[in-house]
């Protein structure tokens, strides 16, 4: 029971995790000056000119780059021009996230896909819990996101803090749904690890076992998802 109650308290500080990622307000977007009010307003035109000044990655109050804040505005466009003009994509916020896992929480593809197209990397440890992006989209069962992430290199074996990978996540904080199987069936047709367990040495298949997830007992007990 105690087991229980422990994997409950860390689904319900997991999931505000990802609400914690911080988008700026609407009051701090009108007080932005430079680069990241260029970027609030969603302007191309100023957003060059400002990048060739520099600044490219300033910081806000909350240690928000201008890449962080187009990527909160899911703006494609406004993320690969400034990387074109020389913002770092590794840059992580006061919360630890960068661009890529900003855009897979919010399961925004179109700006996932253009960061990772500009260079930006899907391998970056980020957040309070050691974690990576993939192990984000697992949890929140962003089954699209997965494999955007899976076929840009994302390490798919990654332990965060928590002694959790990718598929241990998908498996414990998802519902069972078919987003949740769809991104349990990504990773073990990638070759994610199915025989991983958590702290207490529990398996993946175990977890989806005792939780009564067929479909995901299924993936995880043999090969029908290669």
């Amino acid at each position: 029971m105690q087991a229980i109650l422990t994997i409950l308290a860390l689904c319900g500080l997991l999931c505000g995790a990802a609400a914690a990622q911080t988008p700026p307000t609407p009051g701090e977007l009108a007080a932005y000056t430079g680069l990241h009010a260029a970027v609030a307003r969603e302007s191309l035109s100023e957003i060059r000119r400002l990048a060739d000044a520099g600044g490219l990655d300033a910081r806000d109050g909350n240690g928000r780059t201008p890449l962080h804040v187009a990527t909160f505005q899911k703006r494609p466009d406004v993320t690969r021009a400034l990387i074109a003009a020389g913002a770092d994509p590794s840059l992580l916020d006061k919360q630890r996230y960068d661009a890529v896992t900003i855009a897979s929480v919010q399961d925004d593809a179109p700006t996932l896909q253009a960061l990772l197209a500009s260079g930006a990397s899907a391998k970056l440890t980020t957040s309070v819990f050691d974690g990576t992006a993939l192990i984000a989209a697992a949890h929140l069962g962003h089954d699209g996101i997965v494999r955007q992430l899976i076929a840009a290199g994302a390490s798919l074996d990654h332990v965060n803090n928590l002694g959790w990978t990718a598929l241990i996540e998908a498996v414990i904080l998802g519902d069972g749904g078919r987003r949740h199987v769809e991104t349990v069936r990504a990773l073990v047709a990638a070759g994610a690890r199915r025989d991983v367990g958590d702290r207490q040495g529990v398996t993946p298949l175990q977890h989806a076992q005792a939780r009564g997830y067929r479909e995901m007992v299924a993936l995880l007990s043999n090969d029908a998802a290669r």
